[in-house]
């Protein structure tokens, strides 16, 4: 029988039907049931794999997160079904007082809710409008995970190094972008998730939706999981919905830090003279 060394990361790449919250629902639960890769430990799903790319319907496909909400339901649930962690994508998610934000939940293998990040930069350019329904959270998230130190982040939050710097001062081993990235921006969308890589020492899983957003634009579908050096690892290149999953031993990433220690090199503060 073969035996797994590391954690097992599978991660759902899928086209979410455009403003029906209940479709897209039955459609992550059939494609989890039929296909989740044996021996998971961490499932990963994209940004508003619950409505789709369609800030207009951000207001309306909004809940509250408790126990009576249905993307809590759906995903703690998985999560005790299939005895794993979940890093639940996003949905929009709606305060007490009234509030909107972009929000990943996390499940432990109990179906507990263990943590919420809230996506700190909203992209809202080229059409985009998130900046006018979604609060920006103000924090990020680190989440131990079977021992394994792992920093939330979502889309646009990419383009940030500063937040990814500082999962990693604080101790990320594993470094996780959710996206609804678009299908016109192939280069940032590659170069970006391995300079997280790269630059951190760390594994990526740089995951986005596939597929159709409206009848003008369309996903990338390349979601990819990059290795310390900036390797691509699995990956699904085209606008297929399924799994990418990968078993990562974290060892080999330590050693590796511990013999090319950048970090240290790193200034507190950098002056710059302007002549």
């Amino acid at each position: 029988m073969e035996t797994k060394s590391g954690l097992r990361l599978s991660a759902l790449q899928l086209n979410a039907v455009t403003g029906n919250k209940q479709a897209n629902i039955e459609k992550v639960n059939k494609l989890i049931s039929q296909n989740l890769p044996q021996d998971t430990d961490i499932l990963i799903l994209p940004e508003v794999w619950t409505i789709g790319w369609a800030c207009e319907e951000f207001t309306k496909s909004a809940e509250t997160l408790d126990e009576n909400s249905p993307v809590f339901s759906l995903l703690s649930s998985v999560a005790r079904k299939f005895n794993v962690w979940i890093l639940g994508g996003s949905f929009i998610r709606k305060t007490e007082n009234g509030l909107l934000y972009n929000s990943c939940p996390v499940f432990d293998r109990k179906g507990n809710l263990v943590a919420v990040y809230d996506k700190n930069h909203l992209y809202s350019y080229c059409g985009c409008r998130e900046g006018s329904f979604i609060t920006p959270g103000e924090k990020g998230v680190i989440v131990d995970i079977d021992g394994i130190k792992t920093g939330i982040t979502i889309c646009y939050d990419i383009r940030f190094p500063e937040i990814f710097r500082e999962y990693r001062k604080q101790g990320a081993q594993l470094l996780v972008n959710m996206a609804a990235w678009g299908i016109n921006k192939p280069v940032p969308w590659e170069i970006l998730a391995k300079a997280r890589a790269i630059e951190n020492q760390a594994y990526m899983v740089a995951l986005t939706q596939c597929g159709p957003i409206n009848v003008n634009s369309y996903n990338i579908g390349h979601s990819r999981i990059i290795d310390y050096l900036g390797n691509t690892i699995s990956e699904i290149k085209d606008q297929k919905e399924g799994f990418m999953t990968a078993v990562i031993d974290f060892d080999e990433m330590e050693k590796y830090r511990n013999q090319c220690t950048i970090l240290e090199d790193v200034k507190d503060n950098y002056e710059v003279i302007i002549k």
